[in-house]
């Protein structure tokens, strides 16, 4: 096998990577990410389907996997590995008990693909990294898990808020659009306040109840660098301030 097969067999193994972790993928994305020309994607894409990789073409959207479909597990590199595991130890620095535990769960099943050799490894690099006793380990809250599956759900959420400001309690139905991290404040979430009629800024900390509803929302047609744009531009002040 020469250098050029080598090339184009690693990006058939990126390209189903990348198959698997998004719903819909389009060929000018990954023309881009390669650095190859969209002909070569079609080419690539092709050669995966005469390998017996069901690929559904979505008209003027881009590539899907077929429904159910499972990719053998993927092996990881040793600095992959090495990346996970330093991420993890600033993972169970967060505050949010939550997250933690979800990335605990989650970085299990990572560990237990690895290779021995790797796994040695890591074990050992685990071991030599550490995060200063400086940094607050107090819990702060405990909601970013239900949080994320009602914005990825698109699900109303009703919440007991105390403001900063006012200093008082207020009930509040909300409906989830994105989270903002500030060394400051930790954990803020983005929402649509159905109170106000308006974005709002909700730092997770000071979220005395949450809880989900059965009601859902239309998505935001928004998005969130157009969102921290248009709050930067007015200077406009939320429930908190952005920064």
């Amino acid at each position: 096998m020469n250098n050029q097969d080598t090339k184009r067999l690693t990006r058939l193994i990126a390209i189903l990577t990348q198959l698997q972790t998004k719903r819909i993928i389009t060929s000018v994305y990954l023309a881009e990410k390669f650095n190859v020309s969209i002909r070569t994607i079609y080419r690539d894409i092709k050669t995966l389907e005469q390998a017996g990789v069901p690929i559904l073409t979505v008209d003027g959207k881009g590539y899907s996997l077929v429904e159910g479909y499972k990719i053998p597990p993927i092996m990881f590199t040793e600095s992959e590995a090495n990346a996970l595991i330093t991420a993890e130890k600033l993972v169970l620095s967060n505050r949010d008990t939550s997250f933690t535990n979800e990335y605990i769960e989650a970085i299990s099943k990572v560990r237990a693909v690895l290779k021995y050799s790797i796994k040695e490894k890591v074990e050992l690099l685990s071991k030599r990294i550490a995060i200063s006793p400086q940094f607050s380990k107090q819990n702060t809250s405990d909601s970013i898990a239900l949080i994320q599956h009602a914005l990825t759900s698109f699900k109303v959420l009703n919440i007991v808020y105390h403001s900063e400001h006012k200093d008082e309690q207020t009930e509040r139905a909300i409906e989830p659009f994105a989270f903002y991290y500030s060394l400051k404040e930790s954990w803020v979430l983005i929402a649509f306040c159905r109170l106000r009629n308006d974005y709002r800024m909700f730092r997770l900390d000071r979220i005395v109840n949450i809880y989900q509803t059965a009601l859902n929302f239309e998505p935001h047609k928004m998005t969130l660098q157009e969102y921290l744009a248009e709050k930067e531009k007015h200077f406009k002040t939320p429930d908190i301030p952005l920064s």
